[in-house]
């Protein structure tokens, strides 16, 4: 029996399906201030500093799959520097996060979604 293990694993990534993957890239692009390669009409991948970011448009076949009306458990999250600029740049590209600054015991933090509703959690370590 073949058992995984973590050198099994040579990479792992977040991949984000949708159905409008045009907009999706749009949006990522924007915020991460960044080109996709590779970038076709169906597949855009984003190079980050310890992540991979995979945007697909699922197959007919396996739509339903990926048309949850929310996130759910799952969040994007992403350590920043400074949560203030941040926020300020989503607002820029129309993606205002809709709540307040959290202060956690673990620093300051802000949800915000993409154009499918997939949660963003922007996070600021204390300083």
């Amino acid at each position: 029996m073949n058992h995984f293990t973590q050198q099994s694993c040579i990479e792992v990534f977040v991949a984000i399906a949708s159905q409008q993957v045009a907009q999706q890239v749009a949006f990522y692009s924007q915020f991460l201030s960044t080109a996709p390669k590779p970038n076709t009409a169906t597949y855009a991948e984003f190079r980050l500093s310890g992540l991979r970011l995979a945007i697909f448009a699922p197959t007919e076949q396996n739509a339903a799959e990926f048309s949850a009306p929310s996130s759910g458990p799952m969040s994007l999250c992403l350590e920043v520097e400074d949560l203030t600029g941040a926020i300020a740049h989503l607002k820029s590209i129309g993606h205002a996060p809709p709540g307040e600054i959290m202060h956690t015991s673990h620093g300051q933090e802000i949800y915000a979604y993409d154009p499918d509703g997939n949660r963003l959690i922007l996070h600021q370590s204390p300083r």
